[in-house]
């Protein structure tokens, strides 16, 4: 399929300025602008179109900015809650799933809706990007889900991860020697995985995924809004979703003004009702206190709530919050608010959603839920409003029961305080 796909066409816009310009291959910013700010795609098709069912994520391609398609994806898949929505009292509770839930159409391997973004990412990629390395950083989901893409698909690969991670990078099958593994050693979390990979984006022949600042990566996230917003046939009044960085919630709001645009799911915009797991919550301090700037976090503070916290996924300290076009923005301009969540009543929530609906979730997914179910309980959410609750991995429990599992083991572990010179001595020592 992939050499009969045609490129999607677009430009980029700066959010700061509204200047628009050509994607000259991988920009993560705009050029020639001081003031840092995101960058968003500006599709040539205003009205999605989607493709065939048969082409997995890219059946939304028209609205993700994609030169090539690459094989093995799956999108997200919404359905009308029955279980859960009667037990909430909500007429119209619509469940956006990725994950492994065959039954639903669920067919993502990583269990993790990680794998729109890499599925997008990958799928921007120029030919003369392919002979480079791709450098991610993750806590684990995101990882797995880049893993298993650039083996299926022979794209040179490293992961920079924490140690502490490892057990996340798990497979149905041993990965291609593409991918290659870098950890930050035990005790280190997400950030320190983030300051590694950046000094090795400084290397020759390395290159940054972009995180946040990658358009393929948001709008390959903004497919849960675009699944469910076909599926309902209206733009949902709520959206719920537990964050980390929060770039899923500001793909979903970005998702909405495009569907505003396009004219036929109605010009509103939904409320971003997102989560973070107590103790860990640097983006509701700074949001109860109305600031963008995200307020001071003392490191050993930090890495202690990384401890406590079931959902580590989401232990991201620096989040694209204050940014331009952040998450701070959406929220603004959205509406909603940011809800806490302790791992008792996650896990209450994982064990009433896989009860009621009939799928094991994430502990993340766990903390959107339980956000809901405290938001429906607080009178925040009208009987009859129209609600998407993004379920960003499930079915990983039935996955490792029924598929013989393989592990990724590092193939460097690197103390944050190695000096810049020695990373790369070892680092161009490894072979792709």
């Amino acid at each position: 399929m992939e050499q009969l796909f045609q490129p999607t066409t677009y430009q980029l816009q700066s959010v700061h300025s509204h200047k628009i310009f050509d994607d000259s291959g991988w920009l993560l910013e705009a050029p020639g602008e001081t003031q840092p700010g995101l960058i968003r795609a500006v599709y040539q098709k205003q009205q999605l179109v989607t493709g065939d069912e048969r082409l997995g994520l890219y059946k939304f391609s028209d609205w993700l900015p994609v030169r090539r398609m690459l094989k093995g994806s799956s999108a997200p898949v919404t359905y009308r809650s029955e279980s859960l929505a009667k037990y909430l009292g909500l007429t119209n509770l619509y469940i956006t799933y990725s994950g492994w839930w065959p039954e639903k159409g669920g067919q993502m391997p990583s269990c993790s809706f990680k794998e729109t973004e890499a599925y997008a990412v990958c799928g921007r990629m120029t030919a003369d990007m392919q002979q480079k390395v791709l450098v991610v950083a993750s806590a684990g989901n995101t990882a797995r889900a880049f893993a298993g893409v650039c083996s299926e698909n022979q794209i040179p690969l490293l992961l920079c991860v924490p140690e502490d991670n490892l057990d996340a990078l798990w497979f149905d099958s041993p990965l291609n020697a593409c991918v290659k593994l870098v950890c930050t050693p035990k005790g280190s979390d997400y950030f320190d995985a983030i300051h590694l990979s950046n000094i090795i984006c400084g290397f020759e022949g390395f290159y940054a995924e972009g995180g946040a600042k990658n358009v393929a990566r948001r709008d390959g996230m903004g497919t849960t809004m675009l699944s469910a917003t076909t599926f309902i046939g209206r733009i949902p009044d709520f959206y719920f979703q537990a964050v980390g960085s929060g770039t899923g919630a500001i793909a979903a709001w970005e998702a909405n003004l495009r569907l505003i645009a396009d004219g036929r799911f109605g010009n509103h915009k939904m409320q971003l009702m997102i989560s973070q797991n107590a103790p860990f919550q640097p983006i509701y301090e700074a949001w109860k206190a109305s600031s963008r700037a995200m307020l001071p976090y003392d490191d050993a503070e930090a890495r202690q709530h990384v401890e406590e916290i079931d959902a580590k996924v989401l232990s991201n300290r620096k989040p694209p919050y204050p940014i331009i076009g952040g998450l701070f923005d959406a929220m603004m301009d959205a509406g909603g608010d940011v809800l806490l969540v302790d791992n008792e009543a996650a896990r209450s929530a994982a064990a009433l959603f896989e009860a009621l609906e009939g799928s094991d979730i994430h502990p993340a997914a766990a903390v959107a839920v339980a956000s809901l179910i405290q938001a429906v309980q607080a009178g925040r959410v009208p009987e009859h409003s129209t609600v998407m609750l993004n379920i960003t991995g499930g079915g990983e429990a039935r996955y490792k029961a029924e598929h013989q599992l393989t592990y990724l083991t590092p193939d460097l572990i690197l103390p944050a305080d190695t000096p810049t010179e020695k990373i790369r001595q070892k680092v161009e020592q490894l072979k792709w």
